[in-house]
């Protein structure tokens, strides 16, 4: 609902109305080797049936294959400028599919098989064509994927694609036929077939009955053995040519795709501990004279944190594979580097959709996007930068920097570098109004202090802009949600103070923080053991 009043608002008034008379949207104009077409605001551009998890239903699948029958059977066509793609988790489903006489239906529409394994729902349905994103950028469209996938985080499915939708696999094929997701399907027609006649979804919906006398092709234990016998026994000429090393430790190679991580460097048998003098003890978990690096605000997920798709040319990552010989049409996604943590600790906060708050409104008063900040020096005069920029001027100056944010911080899949990723840019501390659970664990994990803001206190409301101190004091002995002192202390020399909610939530959790997170905490049982 979001994202489709997010299409209404943002169309300015058009000269034509496209896709629907309904719906007037911009157009754009596009090429394409089927000739010259146009875009607009709600366009389906990405269509792909995906994902290792709704694809292993044979009922669903075998529903999308009936419907591309019908559809085929009653002349109706997806554009040629959709990018459509099949890519089931396993072999299985070719199979039956082919057995039941659809798969030929499916690639008929464009559904052609493009590989098993993660594809479209993490990024990896490759890059539309040059002249539909000029075209996207210059109008703002807010085009649409249609996926069968399991996420539709900002940014993950395409960075130039707004609008996400989840569906079943027969409804990707039906919103690839109607060619976008303004066409309401319960009372429009999905197109027009032979002799210009109008096609309704209730034309082409398979019955239970048409499902079910297909699934005996899908219920075949003796296809599942054989396929699944073929790992160990065929493993592929691929796999094959793979040699390893010998040795009691692994060998890291000399690579972009994978590299030794920082994580236990400068690693001791010793924790650090509070020590009393005189009548308080030190406290070695405290921050000082920390700087801001981003202001966010509610509902800020993993995704905006740590990137799972596409690396752009001109951000931090990019310009690292740049610099080791990387050509940008190999750059693959961050998914697929999360084996080198020098390209995901310059893709933490980079996503193009994340909106730092920091920053001042654009002229039109919206937000600038990309993981940017404002850096301050010495002499507070602030620099606009990447994050990952700012977080290494900061670590070189020995200075901590944190992160203030809205309600439900760390939301959707609990992706590990979106906590390892901030680890490693020197970020201390967040402070939030409220955390997601898995991801608040995983910051403690990594020995980032997570602590929420009370009552109606926000950062707005406590009037922060980015150019103060921060001082963080934890209980010293991280007794499990106890009280933490905030201290902010504003460009003026001003000090405002405040009481946080330490969110290390158990005692097992402060043993993780004391010992600077779990891995070496748990480096350090098996070295006593």
């Amino acid at each position: 609902e979001r994202q489709l009043a997010e299409m209404e608002s943002n169309k300015p008034e058009p000269a034509t109305a496209h896709a629907t008379a309904e719906v007037p949207t911009p157009v754009a104009s596009s090429t394409s080797d089927a000739g010259a077409f146009t875009i607009g605001n709600g366009d389906v551009l990405i269509a792909a049936i995906t994902s290792c998890t709704n694809t292993s239903n044979p009922s669903v699948m075998l529903a999308a294959g009936l419907l591309a029958k019908k559809a085929v059977e009653a002349g109706l066509k997806v554009q040629p400028h959709i990018k459509t793609s099949l890519a089931p988790g396993s072999r299985l489903v070719t199979r039956y599919l082919t057995e039941a006489g659809l798969l030929p239906y499916l690639e008929k529409l464009g559904f052609a098989l493009a590989g098993y394994g993660c594809t479209t729902c993490i990024g990896n349905a490759g890059d539309l064509t040059a002249e539909i994103n000029a075209a996207i950028r210059q109008s703002d469209l807010v085009c649409a994927a249609v996926l069968s996938g399991n996420r539709n985080f900002e940014a993950r499915i395409h960075p130039n694609l707004k609008a996400n939708f989840l569906a079943s696999p027969p409804l990707v094929v039906a919103y690839a036929l109607a060619g976008t997701v303004l066409t309401d399907l319960m009372t429009q027609p999905v197109g027009k077939g032979r002799g210009g006649k109008d096609i309704y979804l209730g034309d082409i919906w398979p019955s239970t009955e048409e499902v079910q006398a297909l699934m005996h092709h899908a219920m075949n234990g003796a296809a599942f053995q054989e396929n699944y016998e073929k790992v160990s026994s065929e493993p592929g000429k691929l796999w094959e040519k793979i040699r390893g090393v010998s040795g009691a430790t692994y060998t890291w190679p000399d690579s972009t795709y994978i590299a030794e991580p920082p994580f236990f460097a400068d690693f001791t048998l010793d924790i650090a501990q509070p020590v009393t003098t005189g009548i308080q003890p030190s406290n070695p978990y405290a921050v000082h004279g920390a700087r801001i690096i981003a202001l966010f605000g509610d509902s800020i997920t993993t995704d905006h944190i740590s990137p799972a798709g596409s690396i752009h040319p001109k951000s931090p990552a990019g310009e690292w594979l740049c610099a080791n010989g990387v050509q940008q049409a190999d750059f693959n996604s961050y998914g697929s580097r999360r084996g080198n943590h020098e390209v995901m600790m310059r893709g933490t906060f980079a996503n193009v959709r994340i909106k730092n708050l920091m920053l001042p409104p654009l002229a039109d008063g919206s937000r600038e996007e990309g993981g940017l900040t404002l850096y301050r020096d010495a002499a507070c005069a602030a620099r606009k930068m990447s994050i990952y920029d700012a977080a290494m001027q900061y670590q070189a100056e020995g200075r901590a920097s944190v992160i203030f944010a809205g309600e439900e911080y760390g939301t959707g899949s609990s992706r590990d570098w979106a906590a390892k990723g901030t680890q490693l840019l020197g970020i201390k501390a967040v402070i939030a109004r409220s955390f997601e659970r898995i991801h608040r664990n995983n910051l403690v994990g990594m020995g980032v202090l997570p602590l929420q803001l009370r009552g109606d206190d926000s950062w707005a409301s406590l009037g922060l802009v980015g150019d103060e101190f921060i001082e963080v004091i934890p209980d010293s002995l991280l007794t499990p949600q106890s009280d933490a002192e905030l201290c902010i202390t504003r460009a003026d020399g001003s000090q405002v103070r405040r009481t946080l909610t330490l969110r290390i939530d158990t005692p097992i959790e402060a043993d993780y923080y004391r010992h600077g997170g779990i891995l070496p905490y748990v480096l350090r049982q098996l070295l006593q053991d």
